[in-house]
């Protein structure tokens, strides 16, 4: 249907109604709130905290992008999906290859690969071929097909297996290579520095999800536990880049703790961006970059799902360090000529040292002056992404399978291989 223009005209007079009723009459809320962060409790339990003093602040983009890096060596990983298939056998498969980028560059660096192929099957007459690391391209590339065991997974089959593929690729790389980085290099992970959506699954007693049983999702969480005290004990500064924060947990607890019904905003991002926003007399043209303090995150997101932001929960991980060194702390950025906020991540046991935290700090906010996100994180993404075209190629090797096709892909005239 194409609308016309007495669509538009309606469609118009609904935005303005909805316009008019949401234009901010309190500019200074959310500044006011944010000196409730300085340290947040709810039922007895610290849901975020200051690290050192509570601040807003501001640095100007083009004198930040003119000073020096504070490191000369960064590395970035990030990893390419196929995005998981099903077919009409019933089974489930996704296939993420990692790759890690260096600036300066290190061709040495930029040759590996590490590509985890994760599948799913309810029945227990598939047969797959899984197995140790099979090595290729003169041992500059290594592949393994892994299977999560069948009956685990009555729902979110894709999600689990998509998260297998994914963090298991990952995981695996910066293990392999990460003692080649240099002493004094910055490592960012792309996203999150843990797999939260794994780690809550793991802790949630569910029959319809057990990926808890699976022994891929416990290697993986073990990997996360090793990078952690890898670069803990070494001094070695590790970020998690969040392009798209999600969380809830502040924006929650405020209601509840102070009986907050009124609160406008829904996702902890929509609070940070008006309490970092510099105002309507500088907008989108403004040539600053503003930020946080650091935070510390050690109890309860996904409510009250999980009571730990740490990666050790209660299973049996090999720890070096006490089980608050593995929890999340943060700090946020806000760049308000694009409108973006992003979420840096890093481990309490890394960011408790003052030095430490504004060492990251004066990394971050250059790398954004400079290229808009860290120059590195753009080479990881592009060395690890897979193509539309090489998905269709991937997709098509399954010649002894055929894809399980829904109506919608036929609906929006895009056959699966298009996705």
């Amino acid at each position: 249907m194409t609308l016309e223009p007495v669509h538009i005209k309606a469609i118009s007079s609904m935005v303005s109604r909805i316009d008019s009723l949401s234009e901010d009459d309190d500019p200074e809320k959310a500044p006011e709130l944010f000196e409730l962060l300085s340290e947040l409790e709810f039922e007895g339990k610290v849901v975020l905290k200051a690290l050192g003093k509570l601040f807003r602040a501001k640095v100007d983009i083009d004198q930040m992008s003119l000073a020096k890096d504070p490191f000369e060596k960064t590395y970035s990983c990030d990893s390419g999906s196929t995005n998981p298939i099903s077919f009409n056998s019933g089974l489930y498969v996704d296939l993420c290859h990692c790759s890690i980028a260096s600036t300066p560059t290190d061709i040495d660096l930029h040759s590996k690969w590490t590509m985890v192929m994760s599948t799913y099957s309810p029945g227990t007459g598939m047969v797959l071929d899984t197995g140790d690391w099979e090595y290729f391209d003169e041992n500059e590339g290594r592949a393994s097909i892994v299977k999560i065991r069948p009956g685990l997974l009555k729902k979110r089959v894709d999600r689990m297996v998509h998260n297998i593929a994914l963090y298991l690729s990952e995981s695996e790389h910066i293990l392999w290579l990460m003692e080649k980085f240099d002493e004094d290099g910055f490592f960012i992970m792309d996203g999150p520095i843990y797999p939260k959506q794994l780690m809550y699954w793991m802790v949630v007693e569910s029959d319809e999800v057990q990926i808890r049983d699976d022994d891929n999702a416990k290697r993986i969480l073990q990997n996360y536990v090793d990078i952690m005290d890898h670069h803990i004990a070494n001094r070695r500064p590790l970020i998690g880049f969040v392009k798209n924060p999600e969380d809830m947990q502040t924006m929650i607890t405020l209601r509840k703790k102070y009986s907050m019904g009124d609160l406008p905003w829904l996702r902890d991002s929509q609070f940070f961006k008006n309490v970092l926003s510099p105002g309507k007399d500088e907008g989108k043209g403004s040539r600053w970059i503003t930020y946080t303090n650091w935070f510390l995150q050690p109890n309860q997101f996904y409510e009250n799902m999980m009571d730990s932001t740490s990666l050790v929960l209660d299973m049996d991980l090999k720890h070096e360090f006490p089980k608050e060194d593995y929890a999340i702390t943060f700090f946020m950025i806000f760049v308000p000529s694009i409108d973006v906020l992003f979420k840096i991540e890093s481990p309490y046991g890394i960011t408790k040292d003052e030095q430490m935290r504004d060492q990251i700090t004066r990394k971050v906010l250059h790398d954004i002056a400079v290229n808009g996100i860290p120059m590195t994180l753009s080479k990881a993404d592009s060395l690890a992404k897979i193509r539309i075209s090489e998905k269709k190629l991937i997709k098509g090797m399954f010649k002894g399978q055929k894809i399980d096709t829904i109506y919608n892909d036929v609906r929006w005239g895009e056959s699966i291989d298009d996705q």
